[in-house]
């Protein structure tokens, strides 16, 4: 299982402008059957990013008649990814329980620019911190699953648990100047803490599914972790801290005949969903929540469950009350399954 993100921000409020583009991959999944009961699975994720870049010009004109035009830049880059290896048994007919073992990597890149753009004598100002992240942590899942109603239908209850964890890693804060070709030109400071933890909470994931067996299915999702208890490193100029966090999932899918020769797009499964998330993360107070709803549809490929999925995500997060911030988006994923057949030895050449 392949899929890739592809983003385009941009924003514009008065003087102060935003944009961003990104194109990420989304993850990368393989499963392997074991043995008759069994499987493995290995994968890559990125499960947090950095994408913003903020410009904004000196509109106090007694700095801009001493200095000429300034611009202040923000931006920040990098990503937390998630490498993990897993395996899942069935013990019985109607129970499954599987394991996996995570390795948590990556870096985040914040930078804040000063650019005095109508003098070249004097130096831009570059300053910024990288924060390299490492952790190990395990996971553990249960799902249960019967049939109903004359095996028409399908009920699968699953749950999850990560296991709380410190994400250890290095924090590199920097400023330094430049000259008009951009090289560095003086160091003003340079500084490497690597004492620095973040105390990443425990994860329980709870959710259900029901299904009629090639037609449709219905299905929920909740997720918690309390953060609340955590520390972060502090956050210059804001007033930040964590609380907990929440996450509600529902969605549809429906596929009208899987196996109709006829009419291609009788074979599509069609899906729609919403989600609501309260962030862990309180600014000035307030806490910051998205909401959004998700359209798509799986383009039947050659043989059965290969696939070519398609889906658009429009969402909000944030809002314009007390002052904050609301983000609008539209976020647009392209996914592929690849389902085959390998190590089968035929009975007849």
């Amino acid at each position: 299982d392949v899929g890739m993100d592809i983003k385009n921000f941009y924003n514009k409020d008065n003087d102060v402008s935003s944009a961003y583009n990104a194109f990420n991959m989304r993850n990368i999944v393989i499963t392997l059957p074991i043995y008759k009961k069994s499987a493995l699975i290995l994968g890559f994720v990125p499960i947090s990013n950095i994408g913003y870049k903020f410009a904004s010009p000196e509109t106090d004109p007694l700095i801009v008649s001493k200095y000429g035009d300034i611009k202040y830049y923000k931006y920040g880059s990098g990503s937390v990814n998630k490498l993990f290896v897993g395996g899942a048994l069935n013990i019985g007919k109607k129970l499954a329980v599987g394991v996996e073992l995570i390795d948590y990597f990556g870096t985040l890149y914040k930078h804040s620019d000063v650019e005095f753009s109508s003098d070249n004598t004097i130096r831009t100002i570059v300053s910024g911190n990288d924060y390299t992240i490492s952790a190990f942590s395990a996971k553990f899942g249960a799902q249960f699953f019967t049939p109903f109603a004359n095996d028409k239908y399908l009920l699968t209850l699953g749950a999850t648990y990560s296991i709380g964890r410190d994400l250890g890693g290095d924090i590199t804060d920097y400023s330094y100047a430049t000259d008009a070709t951009g090289i560095s030109v003086d160091t003003l400071y340079h500084n490497v803490n690597s004492n620095n933890t973040i105390k990443m909470p425990g994860e329980l994931a709870v959710g259900f599914t029901i299904k009629r067996q090639n037609t449709w299915m219905v299905g929920m999702d909740y997720t918690y972790q309390a953060w609340k208890s955590t520390s972060f490193p502090p956050v210059r100029g804001v007033d930040f801290e964590a609380t907990a966090s929440h996450s509600l999932k529902v969605g549809v899918e429906y596929t009208p005949n899987m196996y109709d020769v006829r009419y291609y797009f009788k074979r599509v499964t069609y899906r729609a969903g919403g989600y609501y998330e309260k962030s862990y993360m309180k600014v000035n107070g307030k806490n910051l929540s998205a909401y959004g709803i998700t359209l798509g549809c799986s383009l039947p490929i050659s043989r059965l469950n290969n696939a070519l999925n398609l889906a658009v995500d429009l969402g909000e997060r944030g809002s314009l009350k007390d002052n904050m911030v609301r983000e609008r988006y539209v976020q647009f994923i392209i996914n592929v399954n690849i389902h085959d057949l390998w190590f089968i030895k035929p009975k007849y050449d």
